[in-house]
């Protein structure tokens, strides 16, 4: 018998996760200014944590030749 495919170990990392640990949270809201190391780790504000479009590659402009007019 065959492992369900979302059981699989091998692409964990790169999927989105919808809750974050606290640990996570605690950087988030240091980044935004919204914790300080004398706060409470207990009844953190809520912390939005959207959907990030890794797969996606920027367009390369192509560079021009020396010499080369447009």
């Amino acid at each position: 018998m065959s492992i369900d495919r979302s059981l699989k170990v091998k692409g964990t990392l790169s999927r989105h996760r919808n809750v974050l640990s606290r640990a996570e949270r605690i950087e988030l809201l240091k980044d935004e200014e919204r914790w300080s190391e004398g706060d409470s780790l207990l009844g953190l504000p809520k912390v939005s944590h959207r959907k990030s479009h890794a797969g996606r590659k920027a367009k390369e402009i192509p560079a021009k030749a020396p010499g080369e007019t447009a």
